[in-house]
């Protein structure tokens, strides 16, 4: 007896699925405006869900075929667009896929689960030829989704986070330790860092490496607060820090951020403290910001612009079906500037 095949999943079922019209479901896969974000996710769930894609020939004959990479990002927009090492991570990335004659499609998030669906949305849907995964943590769930679709990626991470997948990284425990021993060089004993979100795996290995160092140097003091990345959850924290009295106060703060460290000049200046004079101030990203203030902020410093551009180089290798593996570039390198100096 032979078994009834099972019926052709269509676009109509899919609008039917999502509660939308066909012209919704087009609309959705071709990433054309007007939609909402949330009837946009209700059809890429309803299309997994029925395991339907689009039909590729009529799209490639249709001409609505681009050359587009997808980078989804998890953070909100108004802190993502105040961030200077994004924008310029992002323009070394346009500069390669320019030369490609290729878009990007950027795409801000709200959680893990929601990039996990909107990366299999845009290779079911053929949107993107590879994805740029940033932001990983630990048992990162996009390195399952990547071997299960067989998408191009290149993955922005230390390789002990990304699972065996192609990355770019840059070296942050030698960074860390390099910015604590400067600091006790300078004489600092009683040492604080600002970290970012808790939950990314850069942050897990910045932090690791500061107790370490810390703990090398026999410290008498060495302070960890997590945050957001944003300027009010690094003023908030180093109010706090610089609240305390002395001997539980710090001497040198290091910030995960140029954004959080300009916020703690305002916060050291609102409380009447001098910098570097009564607490010296080291920012990790260095930037526009770090040359601009007053006094201008010593920062670790690498080519932000330049490792996106490697980024992207290496997607396009992978897409190729170049060769793969870890590629680390140059260790950020300490700048000193005026906002360190010996404790007084």
């Amino acid at each position: 007896m032979t078994a009834t095949p099972a019926p052709r999943v269509t676009i109509k079922d899919v609008a039917a699925r999502a509660g939308v019209s066909k012209g919704a479901v087009s609309l959705a896969f071709n990433h054309k405006p007007g939609l909402s974000e949330a009837t946009r996710d209700r059809i890429f769930r309803a299309a997994r869900e029925l395991g339907w894609t689009p039909n590729l020939t009529a799209r490639t004959l249709a001409g609505s075929r681009v050359d587009v990479v997808g980078l989804a990002v998890c953070r909100p927009a108004r802190v993502l667009g105040l961030e200077p090492w994004y924008m310029e991570f992002v323009s070394g990335v346009e500069s390669v896929l320019a030369e490609h004659s290729c878009s990007l499609l950027l795409r801000l998030v709200r959680n893990m689960d929601e990039e996990v669906g909107v990366q299999e949305a845009w290779w079911r849907g053929r949107q993107v030829g590879g994805s740029i995964l940033v932001d990983f943590r630990a048992d990162d769930p996009r390195v399952g989704l990547v071997e299960r679709l067989g998408l191009p990626v290149v993955a922005v991470g230390h390789p002990s986070l990304t699972g065996g997948l192609t990355s770019v990284w840059t070296d942050d425990a030698t960074a860390v330790t390099e910015a604590v021993r400067y600091l006790a060089a300078l004489g600092h004993r009683r040492i604080a860092r600002v970290g970012g979100a808790a939950a990314l795996g850069h942050t897990a290995i910045r932090t690791a490496a500061f107790d370490e160092a810390a703990g090398a140097l026999a410290l008498a003091g060495a302070w960890q607060v997590a945050t957001d990345f944003s300027g009010d959850a690094g003023a908030r924290a180093t109010r706090c820090l610089l609240t305390a009295a002395p001997p539980d106060r710090p001497t040198a703060i290091v910030y995960d951020n140029d954004i959080m460290a300009v916020a703690g000049l305002s916060v050291a200046a609102e409380m009447g403290l001098r910098v570097p004079d009564d607490v010296s101030l080291l920012a990790w990203d260095d930037s526009q910001l770090c040359r601009l203030t007053h006094p201008t902020l010593s920062a670790m410093s690498h080519d932000v612009h330049g490792f996106g551009a490697d980024v992207a180089r290496t997607l396009f290798s992978v897409i190729t079906g170049g060769e793969g593996g870890s590629h680390p570039v140059p260790t950020p390198v300490l700048t000193p500037r005026g906002s360190t100096a010996p404790p007084r």
